[in-house]
């Protein structure tokens, strides 16, 4: 069994042009002293991290990783969910995920695409140079438009979906594998990888790559519900990564797990600040803790209601509560009798 490490926050959420979220520095020193010990941070600002230098420059990466150190934290992973969305997009969303690119690709989907797809490759020998050992993102989706198939889907387009995905992705997870970097998958609703069935139809599909792993984030499937407990049981040994964030499904006569088109503040299912949902975090920290999970707890803040500083704040404390460490020793060990191959024959009668 292992312990937990953190408290760490996701930055994402938090990078703002307001002081203290408009600086690395800045938003290093306010997450310390709320008590993180580590920031996973976002790759799609350059003023928090310059991408590309940090693939092609050792110098730059441990330069950067002083500057966190300097705050008492440590990078605990990098992330590039915006451009993992762009590596598999289908047409139906174009024209809005085009706001994730580039001024140079944009209105040019396999432009988009290949500089999304360079973007994870230096991702992966980012993460090398700073000594990472885990990595974020999404899978980006073709299917999603046909999640619910209606009309009737035409026989053969989930299996060309997921073929064509798998085509992206094996070159990026070849990357990974040669940097020694585990690429984690945020199972996520508008992903083709948004529940375990999706996983396992991709993970047929890159052969079982040793890279292609989880990010565990209970509260995506508090909104599909799904048994978030069993998903730990079934995938524990890919599970590579951790978000803490909670979230509450209430269903009404009037709605359900769809949002009838609502707001966040009116939908059925909606994140919540940690402990203000329905996640049951301690049976989630036991069975990472008793799976050997080796990563870091990181807090992700969205919130429907709670303002984000008093979620980041009560979130530090609530991970650092959660986090057990664990025991080095069996409880009835006083009652131990010892060591004895001769004793236990005798026992048995052999």
């Amino acid at each position: 069994m292992t312990t937990l490490l953190g408290p760490a926050i996701f930055l994402a959420q938090f990078i703002s042009n307001e002081a203290p979220f408009n600086s690395l520095d800045a938003i290093c020193k306010w997450a310390a002293d709320l008590g993180f010990r580590g920031i996973q941070l976002p790759t799609n600002n350059a003023s928090f991290i310059d991408l590309k230098l940090a693939a092609e420059s050792k110098t730059y990466a441990d330069d950067l990783n002083g500057k966190v150190m300097g705050y008492g934290l440590q990078i605990t992973e990098l992330s590039t969910h915006l451009q993992g969305q762009l590596v598999a997009v289908n047409p139906a969303y174009d024209t809005l995920f085009d706001a994730f690119a580039p001024d140079q690709v944009k209105n040019n989907p396999n432009a988009r695409k290949e500089w999304a797809i360079q973007q994870l490759k230096y991702a992966a020998k980012a993460s090398q140079n700073l000594g990472l050992h885990a990595h974020a993102t999404f899978s980006g989706a073709l299917l999603w438009p046909m999640v619910y198939p209606w009309p009737q889907r035409p026989a053969g387009l989930v299996e060309t979906g997921f073929t064509e995905l798998a085509k992206r992705w094996l070159p990026i997870l070849n990357e990974f594998d040669e940097c020694g970097i585990d690429l984690c998958y945020e199972i996520h609703a508008g992903e083709d990888l948004h529940d375990g069935i999706t996983y396992e139809m991709f993970l047929e599909k890159v052969n079982n790559h040793p890279r292609a792993c989880l990010l565990y984030d209970p509260s995506h499937f508090i909104l599909q519900c799904l048994d978030y407990l069993d998903y730990i049981d079934i995938y524990h040994e890919r599970i590579k990564m951790f978000h803490v964030k909670d979230a509450e499904f209430n269903p009404t006569g009037r709605q359900g797990v769809y949002g009838g088109y609502q707001n966040w503040i009116d939908r059925a299912g909606r994140f919540r600040s940690l402990g203000d949902g329905q996640v049951d975090f301690k049976a989630i920290f036991s069975k990472l803790a008793a799976y050997d999970y080796k990563g870091w707890a990181v807090l992700e803040w969205e919130c429907a209601i709670k303002n984000q500083e008093d979620g980041a704040r009560e979130g530090a404390q609530f991970i650092q509560d959660h986090i057990i460490r664990v025991t080095d020793k069996a409880f009835d060990d006083f009652a131990a009798s010892g060591a004895d191959a001769s004793f236990n024959k005798t026992l048995l009668g052999i």
